[in-house]
C-alpha cells in the first residue's frame, strides 16, 4: 500500500537531477527514501545506500512482521545509470538490495560498488558477482571517485562488530566534494567517543536515521529523532537532515520528535520529502 507521493518521480526527478549537476557550482541532494541519497557535485553523482525496489515487501508478504511499503518508488534504479558510484553502509536488504543495484548495474556495468572490507564477501555472493568486483573500504584507507572523496567511521546497528581483520561491519561515510562535507551515517546508535570522531571532518550535512529501535517489532537499533538531533549537535554539523522513516508501516517515525529536539538545541535541520531536493 502506497499512499505518500514523491515531490518529484520519474521523468520529473531525473530531470531535476541533471538540471541540477549541470550547476557545478554548489552541491545538490535528493533523498529516495529511507536512507538512500543522491549527491551532486561538479557535474559528478553518489548515490547513497538507494533501496529503490519492493524485494523486502514481497519477501516479507503474509509473514507476521509485512513490510508494507509506504512512499512510492520516485525512480527506477536503471535510470541512474550515470552515477559515479553506489555505497552500501551494511548488509541488510534496505541498504544493500540487489533489486536495486542488479539493474543499476546492468545499466552501466563498471560503476563501482563501495562496500566495508568486512562485507565484501557477503555483499558478492548477494549480488552474484566477484569479491574483487567491489570496492571494500576501511577505516583506514579512504576511496577517492571522482570529486568524491568517501572516508568509512564506525556505525553501531545494535552495536560496533568486526571482522577477523578489525574492519567495521557497519559503516557511516564521510563524503568530501570540494569544500562540502556530508556524514552519511547509515544505520546506528549513538556509541561513545562518535561525536568526537565526527568533530574533525566540521561536517556541513548530516543523514541521520531517526526512527529509533523497538525490539519486540524487530526494529533494529537505530537513532530515534531527539537522539540525531543531539548527536548533530554535538558533533558539529551545520545541518542535519533526517531518514530512515516513511518507508515501511511497522518501522517509522514522524520527524515531530526530531524537529522539536533540533529547534530546542538551536540545531540547524532540514525535512525532506521523498524526491526532493536540497541544495546548499
Amino acid at each position: 500500500m502506497q499512499h505518500i507521493t514523491p515531490a518529484l518521480s520519474d521523468d520529473e526527478l531525473l530531470a531535476d537531477i541533471r538540471a541540477a549537476g549541470q550547476e557545478r557550482v554548489t552541491p545538490a541532494l535528493w533523498w529516495l527514501g529511507q536512507s538512500g541519497f543522491l549527491l551532486a557535485w561538479q557535474g559528478a553523482y553518489l548515490l547513497l545506500d538507494p533501496y529503490l525496489s519492493d524485494s523486502l515487501t514481497r519477501k516479507y508478504a503474509g509473514t507476521p512482521k509485512p513490510h508494507i511499503r509506504m512512499t512510492a518508488i520516485p525512480i527506477q534504479p536503471e535510470r541512474l545509470a550515470f552515477v559515479q558510484a553506489v555505497t552500501s553502509s551494511h548488509n541488510h536488504t534496505d541498504h544493500l538490495d540487489a533489486e536495486t543495484l542488479l539493474p543499476l548495474l546492468a545499466a552501466n556495468p563498471e560503476l563501482p560498488v563501495i562496500v566495508s572490507a568486512a562485507n565484501r564477501a557477503f555483499a558478492a555472493e548477494r549480488l552474484a558477482v566477484a569479491p574483487e568486483r567491489l570496492t571494500g573500504i576501511t577505516r583506514d584507507k579512504p576511496v577517492s571517485i571522482g570529486p568524491f572523496t568517501l572516508y568509512a567511521v564506525p556505525a553501531a546497528h545494535e552495536q560496533r562488530e568486526q571482522d577477523e581483520a578489525g574492519h567495521e561491519k557497519y559503516i557511516g561515510l564521510v563524503v568530501q566534494a570540494g569544500p562540502h562535507t556530508i556524514y552519511h551515517s547509515g544505520d546506528t546508535l549513538r556509541y561513545e567517543g562518535m561525536a568526537e570522531l565526527l568533530r574533525q571532518w566540521r561536517i556541513g550535512i548530516a543523514l541521520l536515521p531517526i526512527n529509533g529501535r523497538d525490539p519486540a517489532r524487530g526494529v533494529a537499533g537505530n537513532l530515534s529523532g531527539a537522539e540525531a538531533a543531539q548527536l548533530a549537535h554535538d558533533s558539529g554539523a551545520r545541518l542535519v537532515i533526517p531518514c530512515h522513516y516513511d518507508m515501511f508501516t511497522f518501522n517509522t517515525a514522524s520527524p515531530d520528535e526530531f524537529i522539536g529536539a533540533a529547534e530546542s538545541l538551536g540545531q540547524g535541520y532540514r525535512v525532506l520529502r521523498c524526491g526532493e531536493r536540497f541544495t546548499w
